[in-house]
């Protein structure tokens, strides 16, 4: 498998994880202690594929390793 087909592959995998945590926090009863796990899973959840996005349309190795740490 090539480094783009791999990252392809990856992008996709990320936004349908991301599309699942949606909606299993969407699943969550009505209340407060409830509103709290759907914050603290739904904003990391998604931003994995969003970051991942970020690093494979990179610039250079270099900016690519930058980019792909912070996620």
């Amino acid at each position: 498998m090539e480094n783009k087909e791999f990252a392809k592959k990856l992008e996709l995998r990320t936004l349908q994880f991301a599309i699942s945590i949606i909606k299993a926090s969407s699943s969550l009863p009505k209340s407060a202690e409830a509103l709290v796990i759907r914050n603290q899973i739904t904003k990391p959840g998604t931003s994995i594929g969003a970051n991942f996005r970020e690093a494979n349309r990179s610039r250079s190795k270099k900016d690519f390793k930058n980019k792909i740490e912070i996620s």
